[in-house]
């Protein structure tokens, strides 16, 4: 099963990443490791005044801190992490909106 995931960084560019990793339970555990791992590993700060990071917050600084040009340059960055936002939200279809500091999925 193909699953959807797209990345808005502004109005001029996006990225519609398609990648084979369906929603599973089994993994949601190792995704959301993998974005806790990334996340300290690129030095993300916190959105919330109050200091608190949910996951839906480490997916959005992951894709930030990465940017475009590295989703761009490294198209198997961008699978990866297509792939990891999937099985931790156990959803087929993600949006990581940047400007709008949201996801929906």
């Amino acid at each position: 099963m193909q699953s959807h995931v797209t990345i808005i960084f502004n109005a001029h560019r996006s990225l519609e990443i398609a990648v084979d990793a369906p929603p599973d339970k089994a993994l949601a555990a190792a995704a959301r490791q993998w974005f806790d791992q990334r996340w300290e590993s690129l030095g993300c700060e916190p959105l919330r005044v109050s200091g608190k990071v949910l996951l839906l917050d480490k997916i959005l600084g992951v894709a930030d801190t990465l940017g475009y040009p590295a989703f761009q340059a490294q198209p198997g960055l961008a699978d990866e992490f297509a792939a990891q936002a999937v099985r931790a939200l156990e959803a087929s279809r993600v949006t990581v909106d940047l400007p709008g500091l949201a996801v929906a999925y």
